[in-house]
């Protein structure tokens, strides 16, 4: 399948998209700019005392870009144990730098929200009632020219 046609099935057939009820864990990703935000539902399994992703979930409140960011990334994190989950968190900021950042904030909400929700379960190993992490995105997902236009007036 190539990248095109991924994307396309990622867009019309979101993989994972809801909630999740034996979720051990939530975790949020913001964006304070125009309210969009992606929680993201994790169920942890154990290998060998290695917590890693048993079931993800999640949900937005955002555009299409999110909403395949979101289907395409918790693919990825299905399986994982938390190091490859921050590898893959690592990796996909790493490409987000090469974007313009409008492009950028709805991939990196999706990111921060998974990074939340591994964050949150391992705070809560030793305090149960943390609450759940809610991460804010340092991209902004306004084009450049509106904001210089917005600057101007």
């Amino acid at each position: 399948m190539n990248m095109d046609a991924q994307l396309i099935e990622h867009m019309m057939n979101p993989k994972n998209y809801g909630t999740l009820e034996s979720a051990d864990v939530q975790g949020i990703g913001k964006n304070p700019e125009n309210g969009e935000k992606v929680a993201i539902y994790l169920k942890v399994g154990k290998d060998e005392d290695q917590p890693y992703v048993e079931d993800i979930r999640f949900q937005a409140i955002g555009c299409t870009t999110t909403v395949v960011a979101g289907s395409m990334l918790t693919e990825e994190a299905k399986d994982l144990n938390f190091n490859g989950v921050r590898n893959l968190i690592d990796a996909t900021m790493k490409l987000l730098d090469r974007l313009p950042s409008e492009d950028a904030a709805c991939s990196e909400m999706v990111a921060l929200a998974i990074k939340a929700a591994v964050d949150t379960y391992e705070k809560r190993q030793g305090d149960p009632d943390y609450p759940i992490i809610t991460y804010k995105v340092v991209n902004s997902c306004v084009p450049k020219e509106e904001m210089k236009q917005e600057e101007e007036k």
